[in-house]
């Protein structure tokens, strides 16, 4: 009876855990207007741009790189232990977000070093989540455990783009306060319930080596990738900076040295010889490529709806981001539909179907994004995106509990934290593809419609031209931010020169969005194409798994 008692208690703790970790993940997504104005910072301003992108991708960057030694360290000295250790410093680090002091580049720095801090908590939550669960549920009950933590992990993502237009709209601390209660009762109630129900592997060496040429090699990929969507010099995008050049062999050289690391010490910090498990395999190959797909689609959906669709349907820009998460909220339904039921009825049926059914929905719902006009009927976008979250649904929780299922379990930290790892790691590729293909287009396609678009509103040629080859960055920033750049981007001079009419229109609701939408639209009908094809790879991955896992005790 305890020990039945005991499975809710941990699925109800670190599901709560899980549930933070992913709203704080993306609550700054769409907070970020908010935010900034709150310490003061110019968020279009040149120098703001490496600020912007560590506050929405540093919690991502950091928790990818730590998810794996994370995972093995629980493995050696407690799951329960350092899951508890992640709550503490997560709910730490969420109070001085709250209550950071500075203003401008000072008051940036440090939400960005509070954002660190909180992602190495979230990267302990990460990490052991699954493993406790799998600890402390029976075979035949595990994939439903897993369907629970799943939707509240994926919601938790999904609600933090709504609680954070909500909160933006009041106060930007709010943003950060709201983990703090939820994170104090969580840690407590941790630290006084949560027990070891697995035998430790005491004898296990610490392999420095392979935690370090990981930890490095990845951080140096990621923060390569990430800057080279940055402009440098006088290039748009930064991939010819020698610190991107350097970053990105130096990511790869260690990623192949911790391989052949592994493959080598006696007690490794990963066994890659789990890749040898099929069910393992496979499922962390298809999680890797969904998560590619899907990582940058609501970064994506909120560009289209902020900077386009819900200007022009009369919403002020400074409404624009609590709306969009109203507007995304059919996918959160479709996702909390069909997660909980996918992770019940694959304990009886297995994984393989459910799983590569929702990766080819997940498919057929990029597609039909592709057939959407910039304006569309709001009608279809909801079709759309419930149609999306029910293929989210369906292939979570039965690919986590296949994976979770496959390993020993003396590997289930090391397994959990990998598997994290790659969900993580791919989102970050994402954001980087998307934001990749986001300039090219907006680079090749933008400066021709810009200075068209300025030229007939009234503005002299010669302003209209040097206008429409500023690098498009600020553009793109401005529309995911829900900004209408027009008064900083056109001189104040020239501006006043212009009649009455004129400037109401450049300034107004629809001459931005207008002037945007057939280069982001291009775009993102690119982007969609993409994560249709890395879907499909992923339903197909997700189908050589082969027939129902049999479970490794």
């Amino acid at each position: 009876m305890e020990s039945s008692r005991y499975k809710w208690t941990a699925l109800t703790n670190t599901t709560l855990g899980i549930f933070m970790a992913m709203l704080d993940g993306n609550i700054v997504l769409i907070s970020l207007p908010a935010i900034f104005r709150g310490i003061q910072i110019n968020p279009l301003a040149p120098d703001s741009t490496t600020y912007l992108l560590w506050l929405l991708m540093g919690y991502t960057v950091i928790t990818a790189t730590l998810l794996v030694s994370f995972g093995r360290l629980s493995d050696i000295f407690g799951r329960v232990r350092l899951y508890n250790l992640g709550f503490a410093i997560f709910t730490f680090a969420s109070i001085l977000l709250s209550l950071t002091p500075g203003k401008g580049n000072t008051g940036a720095i440090e939400l960005i070093l509070f954002r660190l801090l909180q992602g190495v908590g979230a990267g302990f939550l990460f990490s052991n989540s699954t493993a406790i669960i799998t600890d402390a549920f029976p075979t035949s009950q595990r994939g439903m455990a897993m369907g629970i933590n799943q939707i509240f992990g994926i919601g938790g993502s999904l609600i933090g783009l709504l609680v954070g237009g909500v909160l933006a709209d009041i106060h930007w601390r709010l943003i950060f306060l709201v983990s703090v209660p939820v994170g104090l009762a969580g840690t407590v109630w941790a630290y006084l319930k949560l027990k070891e129900t697995s035998a430790l592997v005491t004898q296990q060496k610490i392999d420095w080596w392979g935690n370090g040429t990981f930890a490095v090699g990845l951080t140096s990929l990621l923060l390569a990738l990430t800057y080279g969507i940055m402009p440098y010099g006088q290039s748009k995008m930064g991939w010819g900076n020698p610190f991107v050049i350097v970053g990105l062999i130096l990511g790869i050289v260690l990623l192949v040295a911790f391989a052949y690391i592994e493959l080598h010490i006696e007690m490794p910090m990963f066994n890659l010889d789990l890749f040898k498990i099929r069910a393992f395999a496979a499922g962390n190959l298809s999680l890797f490529l969904s998560s590619i797909a899907r990582g940058g689609l609501q970064f994506m959906l909120i560009i289209w709806l902020q900077g386009i669709w819900l200007p022009l349907h009369g919403y002020s820009f400074e409404q624009t981001p609590l709306w969009a998460g109203i507007y995304m909220l059919p996918m959160m339904i479709g996702f909390f539909l069909m997660g909980p039921l996918s992770g019940y009825l694959s304990d009886r049926y297995g994984a393989r179907g459910f799983s590569t059914v929702g990766m080819l929905i997940s498919a057929f719902a990029f597609i039909l994004l592709t057939l959407l006009p910039a304006d569309f009927s709001y009608l279809p976008f909801v079709i759309i995106l419930l149609m999306s979250g029910v293929g989210m649904g369906m292939f979570a929780a039965p690919n986590t509990t296949a994976i979770m299922n496959s390993v020993p379990a003396e590997h289930r930290g090391a397994s959990s934290g990998m598997r994290a790892t790659l969900q993580n790691t791919g989102s970050a590729l994402s954001m980087t593809l998307y934001f990749t293909i986001l300039i090219i287009g907006l680079t090749q396609h933008l400066p021709a419609t810009m200075y068209q678009g300025l030229v007939n509103a009234g503005v002299p040629a010669a302003a209209s031209l040097k206008i429409a080859n500023l690098p498009p960055t600020g553009a793109l920033f401005a529309a995911f931010l829900g900004y209408n750049p027009m008064a900083q981007l056109l001189p104040t001079t020239i501006l006043n020169q212009l009649p009455a009419a004129n400037q109401q229109l450049i300034l107004g609701k629809i001459f931005f969005p207008q002037l945007i939408a057939p280069a982001v639209m291009s775009s993102l009908r690119v982007a969609f194409y993409i994560s249709a094809v890395l879907s499909i790879i992923a339903a197909i991955a997700s189908y050589m798994r082969g027939e129902k896992t049999e479970s490794i005790h």
